[in-house]
Formats: C-alpha cells, structure tokens, sequence
C-alpha cells in the first residue's frame, strides 16, 4: 500500500524537475552561458528537492514545520511558473508545455496525499483485529437475525396451532348444542304428547294408587348461585399462642416447628404460614424467658 502512494509521488516529482531543468535552461541559453543556466535550473530543482526531504524526515519523526511547507510549495510554484511562462511564449508545441505546466503542482498533491495515508496508516496487526472484529459482529448479527427467524417461525406454527384448535373446539361446541337442542325438543315432545300422561298412569297407578304422576324436565338455563359457605372466624394471636404451646409440649421433649405446624393443621386448625410461623417464635421467647428466671433464681 505504501508504493502506491509513494511511487506515483517520486515519479511526479522527477519528470517536474527534468522538465524544469530543461525549461531553464533553454531560456537562459540564449542570453549567458549554458553552464550558468544549468546552475540555476538546479537551484530550482534542488531547493525543491532538499525542502521535500526535509519535510518527509519531520514527517517520520511525527513533526510538522509550516515553515518547511510553505517553502516547498514556493518552490513547486515556481517550477510550475516556469513551465507556463515558456509555454506562454514558446512558438512551437504551446498546447504541449501548458499541458504538462501542472505536473509540479500535481506532485506536491501527491506528496501530501502520502503524508496523509503514513499519518492514518495502521498496522498489520491492527488491520487483523479491526477484521476479526468487525466479522464477529457480522457473525453476531446473522445469528441474531436466524434466532429471530426462527421465533418468528415457532410463534406462526403455535397461532396457526391454537387457532385450529379453537376452531375445533368451536366446532364440537355447536354441534353439542345442536344435539342438546334436538334432545331438549325431543324431550318437550314427549312429555307435551297425550300418551305420555297415559303411559306414566298405567305404570305408578297399580304401584301408588292415588298419585297423579309428575314428569319435569330438568332445569336448562340460568340457575340462582349457591350460597357461599360460612368460613370459620379467624383465630385470635392469644388463641393461636395457646394452641402452638399446647401442641409443642405435647411431647416430651418438646416437638419441632414443622412437628408443630403438622399436628396443627392435622387437627383442623386454620391459620396463615406467616402468623403461625410469628406465633412459634412468641411462644418459644416465652418459654426462654422463664427459663432464664429459674436459673436466676
């Protein structure tokens, strides 16, 4: 990854000094010595160059000089002014020099794209685990989505299930109603029937002699509530103290809460876990209580 930065910038960065160099040189040969041409078109190009890798040695280091910088854009400009004003005033092939007039510029673009990559640029090891990170969460993600498919899926089966279910039950439940209902008129039919009086007088006449005989069908409709049954009254704590005492020293030695509280209930009392539980702990402070005095004593 490095050379695809790198390689585009050093290439750029050549062809911009060959063709600054040459540009110079053919402008100042007309008017002093070539030599002297070739010197200044070094200058130029070795400014640029000695500013370049001056900025890149900061860069290594994790620095930066605006200084540095400012330099060797000034430098690249000037390249790049050079390059225009030839093409400006050359005859021959203009269109040609102005179209490559760019490429100073061009390579300190390129020069700062690779600054910019070497100060974001992470290493194998990091790329590593930014991957695995990154496919953990995609694996954490498809099984996320497969558990939620596969509810999705269960939770249609279970409706579609008691749906069915429901409609059977609703089914079975009309046609025990039609049947009831056809049995409800067969019944009303037979004891509305003029035979049925004669049928039954012929039967209990010879065994009840006197009794008319009374056929009713049994009741299908709304029905009064039974009554509730009394609930006995609720055992006071002096009460429920007594009894707890009495069933614990009914043995000797005397028994255990759950001993106690299964004699209790075997014997027909009533009473909630909490109470019952409140009682044995008063009934069990009484008793150390007196055992304390008597040893005081």
């Amino acid at each position: 990854m490095r050379g695809k930065t790198v390689l585009p910038a050093v290439a750029m960065t050549a062809v911009s000094m060959v063709l600054t160099l040459d540009v110079v040189v053919m402008w100042l040969g007309t008017a002093v010595p070539w030599p002297v041409a070739l010197v200044v078109g070094l200058g130029i190009d070795g400014g640029w160059l000695a500013t370049l890798a001056y900025e890149r040695r900061l860069a290594a280091q994790g620095d930066h000089s605006r200084v540095v910088t400012g330099t060797g854009w000034c430098f690249g400009l000037i390249a790049a002014g050079v390059l225009v004003g030839h093409a400006l005033t050359a005859e021959e092939s203009a269109g040609a020099w102005l179209a490559v007039a760019w490429l100073p510029i061009a390579a300190k673009a390129l020069w700062l794209v690779h600054g910019l990559w070497e100060r974001t640029v992470l290493t194998p090891k990091a790329l590593d685990q930014i991957r695995s990170i990154q496919q953990e969460a995609r694996d954490e993600a498809a099984v996320a989505r497969a558990w939620l498919r596969a509810e999705a899926g269960t939770e249609e089966t279970r409706l579609t299930a008691v749906t069915a279910a429901g409609a059977r039950v609703a089914r079975i439940q009309a046609k025990t109603a039609k049947d009831l209902s056809q049995a409800w008129s067969t019944l009303k039919t037979a004891r509305d029937g003029e035979d049925t009086a004669r049928a039954l007088t012929s039967v209990t006449t010879p065994v009840t002699p006197g009794v008319t005989p009374r056929w009713e069908l049994p009741i299908w409709g709304p029905s009064e509530p039974v009554p509730a049954l009394e609930t006995a009254p609720a055992l006071t704590d002096e009460v429920l103290d007594s009894l707890v005492d009495q069933i614990r020293h009914s043995q000797t030695p005397p028994l255990s809460y759950r001993e106690m509280a299964s004699r209790f209930r075997a014997l027909g009392h009533s009473a909630s876990e909490v109470r019952l539980r409140a009682a044995w702990k008063r009934v069990t402070a009484a008793d150390a209580h007196r055992a304390g005095l008597e040893e005081s004593s």
